[in-house]
């Protein structure tokens, strides 16, 4: 306990002194800022839109954003690994401060643990600022600070933005690492982007400043000791390095074949036109103090409407709590058809958030609710057979895209999972967009590619959940009683899980 207090207590750094900085608004002359206004022609006050579902395209399409940018780059994560693609990453944001971009790096550090060696040679750039979404003050033992400061630091920013020349973004579900862009490991998330271009992109913008003026975001110099003098070429040999690694090859392929920026650059990118509404957290949510009309859930309902005919919800982290479940049961039982697409037990990366799912799954089946699993199809023949699916997956899975989808005439693409945490502690965004072409994918994933890739679950003749698995098209379903590839002990550990007090927490 005196460990504790000495290493858990302490006092943040005053914010008196941070410069503070707006996103440019005079990037029309840049080549990505004549590529979009010719583009836009003919589509005043409409964004256009371009789905991200397969993962080693979501990262080229980053990386060569950021060798595109001429005046800024402002990005926004949860997570970011230091891992191969995370290093390219990170190396690209540099080398385009050598260009003189300015760049701003905003992210949560719930999870840079190991990485502040690599932040503070970053933030010595000139052109580089980074700063930590409500940072930790112990660095290694981090787990003292939640002993003294629990209702701060269990609040984090999940939001995840990728915005050049105030010109393009990408919005989405995808965080930065090797798992989140398939990078051929054993399990690969199956994730949802957005590139947008056009009306849109300055709300993003705007919504970055905000996050980036809030009492929440503190500087890594305030917070790190400074970098060694040395520490920026250090970082650029070993990029260097990184390409001669044969688990690169993959992704400097993707970066040559990748046609989406030179096509955007070109005026060639067939992109959809129509109406997009940034939805976001305000980010006073990181201290507790936001109002209720500025949270999420309630502008989303605004924005997305009452559903008439069919609700789609695809969500890695499905908590829906008792409320969650009247609402959904009340739809179906209003004539709405409402199907959810979540994780399974063995394929999920989170067993305690199953264990807040797993307790309402009956009620929603009794209310009429569709429920899909995803299998996690780890077997060594299944990864010799991966193939990215989008939404259906693919071998090795675990869901990570947040999406919904209503009456096939919109969609929501964000980090907003449907769970109490989503709701009620950290910040979350993502984009309304007025769709029927991405409505109309999401519904054909449901019908069309989730029978092989996922449980349906239904009740038995007992009213006991059981699991039905479709092997083949022509051979009946197989049907389990327990969750699937699931160990006694994994179910038994959810189940005591269950029953505690928890759900606020998932």
């Amino acid at each position: 306990m005196v460990l504790a207090v000495l290493c858990g207590c302490g006092a943040l750094p005053p914010l008196d002194g941070r410069v503070e900085s707006r996103a440019f608004a005079d990037t029309a002359a840049t080549r990505l800022g004549r590529a979009t206004e010719l583009a836009a022609q003919g589509h005043g006050g409409l964004t256009g839109v371009l789905a991200l579902a397969e993962g080693r395209e979501a990262f080229a399409t980053r990386m060569l954003l950021a060798e595109a940018a001429e005046r800024s780059l402002d990005v926004q994560y949860y997570i970011w690994h230091a891992d191969l693609t995370g290093k390219f990453l990170l190396e690209a944001l540099r080398q385009a401060a050598d260009r003189g971009v300015r760049v701003r790096l905003l992210l949560d550090d719930n999870s840079t643990q190991g990485l502040d060696p690599i932040l503070a040679a970053l933030d010595s750039h000139p052109n580089i600022e980074v700063r930590l979404f409500n940072p930790f003050l112990q660095r290694d033992w981090r787990w003292l600070g939640y002993l003294t400061d629990f209702g701060r630091l269990n609040r984090r920013m999940h939001n995840k933005s990728f915005t050049v020349d105030n010109q393009v973004t990408v919005v989405g579900g995808r965080n930065i690492g090797d798992e989140y862009f398939d990078a051929g490991q054993e399990v690969s998330f199956v994730d949802l982007d957005v590139l947008a271009v056009g009306a849109v992109v300055p709300q993003v913008s705007a919504d970055f400043d905000r996050y980036w003026a809030s009492a929440s975001a503190y500087p890594v110099a305030s917070l790190l000791p400074a970098a060694d003098p040395r520490a920026l070429d250090r970082l650029a040999h070993a990029a260097a390095q990184l390409r001669s690694d044969p688990a690169a090859r993959p992704y400097i392929t993707a970066l040559g074949r990748s046609a989406f920026v030179r096509r955007l650059i070109a005026g060639e990118l067939a992109l959809e036109w129509t109406g997009v509404r940034l939805v976001s957290d305000d980010p006073a949510k990181g201290l507790g103090t936001a109002k209720a009309h500025s949270l999420l859930p309630q502008r989303l309902a605004e924005v997305l409407g009452r559903p008439d005919q069919e609700l789609l919800l695809v969500s890695p982290y499905f908590v829906p709590s008792a409320s969650g479940t009247d609402a959904l049961t009340d739809l179906s039982k209003r004539g709405v058809a409402v199907s959810v697409l979540t994780n399974s037990l063995a394929a999920t990366d989170v067993p305690a958030v199953h264990a807040g799912y797993a307790k309402r799954r009956r009620a929603l089946l009794e209310g009429g609710v569709k429920l899909f699993e995803l299998k996690p199809d780890r077997g060594e023949a299944a990864r010799s057979r991966r193939s990215d699916r989008g939404l259906a997956g693919s071998s090795g899975a675990s869901l990570h895209a947040k999406t919904f989808a209503v009456d096939r005439r919109r969609a929501f693409v964000g980090s907003f999972n449907l769970d109490p945490r989503s709701a009620a502690l950290n910040t979350e965004s993502g984009l309304v967009i007025e769709s029927p072409t991405l409505a109309a994918n999401i519904a054909d994933a449901f019908e069309h590619h989730l029978a092989g890739q996922s449980y349906a679950l239904r009740l038995d003749g007992e009213g006991d959940i059981e699991w039905q698995e479709q092997i083949s098209p022509s051979a009946p379903p197989r049907l389990h009683h327990t969750e699937p590839q699931a160990s006694i002990w994994k179910r038994a550990m959810v189940k005591l899980l269950s029953w505690l007090p928890i759900e606020w927490l998932l």
